[in-house]
């Protein structure tokens, strides 16, 4: 899966109609709601803001008064085939007085999409477990050092009656292998929550 890296606005023009591809990173339908409200908003006197959102579990589109399936569809599509989640997008049209058919309109709120996705550039998402570990402050300075050495994800360190590393891992259990031979069994890992991370590539 991939998330948008940052949310922006990206503009072509197709036969002198101006199509503007807003992009924003959104958690849930009811964001992609607020998203799409602020963007008719902003752009009220636009003659489509058409839209569509995909995240893991809901996806959906509108043509917003273009001929059905010419706008909303195509949108989504590009979501879809660049597998992206948690990602909103409106395309506004000022329309510029040459009709584009329905093939065309197809292709331009595609290519609004597409060029806005590679113009702002996207994160792959990685699904890590989480690891805790707690040890004596005198041994935490060694087991970080190895952690880091060893190119683990150290997310958090708390300093209380014990240090408590948060270790970000895809491979838990290669993870306690790891831990056990490098403590000699002294650290014992404690799964915590599941983290998705957001990383280049």
């Amino acid at each position: 899966m991939k998330v948008i890296r940052r949310d922006g606005t990206h503009e072509i023009e197709i036969q002198r109609s101006r199509f503007l591809c807003h992009v924003a990173r959104v958690a849930s339908e009811q964001e992609a709601a607020e998203f799409f409200a602020r963007i008719r908003k902003e752009h009220w006197q636009a003659t489509h803001n058409c839209t569509a959102f995909r995240t893991r579990d809901t996806q959906r589109s509108s043509d917003d008064g273009e001929p059905a399936g010419t706008a909303g569809v195509p949108m989504l599509e590009v979501l879809t085939r660049r597998d992206l989640v948690d990602t909103a997008v409106v395309v506004t049209r000022y329309y510029g007085g040459i009709k584009l058919g329905a093939g065309g309109l197809v292709r331009a709120y595609g290519r609004a999409v597409s060029e806005a996705i590679d113009a702002l550039g996207t994160l792959t998402r990685e699904h890590h477990e989480s690891v805790l570990l707690a040890v004596d402050h005198d041994q935490a300075g060694k087991l970080e050092n190895a952690l880091r050495a060893a190119g683990h994800h150290v997310a958090d360190t708390e300093y209380g009656h014990d240090v408590t590393f948060t270790v970000l891992t895809k491979e838990p259990e290669a993870f306690e292998v790891w831990l056990a031979a490098q403590t000699g069994g002294a650290v014992t890992a404690i799964r915590g929550e599941p983290v998705d991370l957001d990383v280049a590539g």
